[in-house]
C-alpha cells in the first residue's frame, strides 16, 4: 500500500498542532502514536517511512524543554526495574545465606546420625534402637 500523497504534509501539521497544545484528533501526547492518530496516518509511516519527521517531532519536543512521553514512561520503568532488581539482589543473599546454614545443618546431622549408627553397632552399646510404628495411612 502505497502513502497519501499529502502524507508528509499532514503529519507536519499534526506536529504543529500538538506541539502547539491544539490537536484535533488525538489526545495531544507527546508520542508517535498520538502523532499518527493526530495526522490520521498509520503508525508505521512514522516508524517506517517518515523517520525523519518522527525523529523532527522529538527534536522539536525537546527544544521545548518538554520530555516525550514514551521517554517518560521508560524512565519511569527504569525506576520500577531498579528497585525490583535491588529487591531480587537482597533476597537472593538472604537465600544463599539459607543455603549456607542448610548445607551446615544437614553436615551436623549427618555427622551425628553416622556416631549413633556407629554405637548401635557396637556389641556393648548403651544405644539402643527404638522400634518403629507404622504412621497412620500408609501401607507395609
Amino acid at each position: 500500500m502505497s502513502p497519501a500523497p499529502d502524507e508528509r504534509d499532514r503529519i507536519r501539521a499534526a506536529t504543529e498542532r500538538i506541539l502547539q497544545g491544539a490537536p484535533q484528533h488525538s489526545n495531544g501526547a507527546l508520542t508517535i502514536v498520538a502523532l499518527a492518530q493526530e495526522a490520521d496516518v498509520p503508525r508505521n509511516a512514522l516508524t517506517q517511512r517518515h523517520l525523519d519527521l518522527k525523529n523532527d517531532f522529538y527534536a522539536q519536543v525537546r527544544a521545548l524543554g518538554q520530555t516525550p512521553d514514551s521517554e517518560i514512561r521508560l524512565r519511569q520503568q527504569i525506576v520500577k526495574l531498579k528497585e525490583l532488581r535491588a529487591k531480587d539482589a537482597t533476597e537472593l543473599a538472604q537465600l544463599r545465606t539459607d543455603v549456607e546454614h542448610l548445607v551446615r545443618a544437614v553436615h551436623q546431622l549427618t555427622a551425628h546420625n553416622r556416631q549413633l549408627l556407629h554405637a548401635l553397632a557396637q556389641p556393648d552399646s548403651l544405644v539402643r534402637a527404638l522400634p518403629t510404628q507404622p504412621h497412620p495411612g500408609r501401607s507395609h
